[in-house]
């Protein structure tokens, strides 16, 4: 009997993290992104960079969640402006999105860390 191949000389190694600039700079971008590309940043950046150390993972992780909440709110906004009342349920929510996006941008420019004050916790 043969024996198995070696193993290759380079095994999975786990990302490089981030220094703690480029995770400011990283998370700033996620959340500015939010503004113009609404879920898409949050999740790439999400997936991405989640391992690339724990202040980039909670601010993206942050950004996701809130997204996932302004989400629901648009589809119910949607839903509702048969009713006419969803007009203004969208443009509100629309409003704070741009106004918690900038804080959070702001936030996480400083090097802290930002809870968006209306957020569902759907990625723990």
């Amino acid at each position: 009997m043969s024996q198995p191949p070696p193993p290759p000389p380079y095994a999975y190694a786990p990302p490089a993290p981030m220094s703690p600039s480029d995770q400011r700079l990283w998370a700033t971008l996620v959340h500015v992104g939010g503004i113009f590309f609404g879920l898409w940043p949050s999740l790439i950046g999400y997936l991405v960079a989640k391992d690339r150390g724990e202040f980039i993972r909670d601010h993206t992780r942050a950004a996701l969640n809130f997204h996932l909440t302004l989400l629901i709110a648009l589809v119910a906004g949607v839903i509702l402006t048969f009713v006419v009342v969803g007009i203004f349920v969208v443009i509100a929510a629309q409003i704070v999105a741009i106004i918690f996006a900038i804080l959070a941008a702001v936030a996480a420019n400083g090097g802290q860390l930002y809870k968006f004050p209306i957020s569902i916790e759907f990625i723990k």
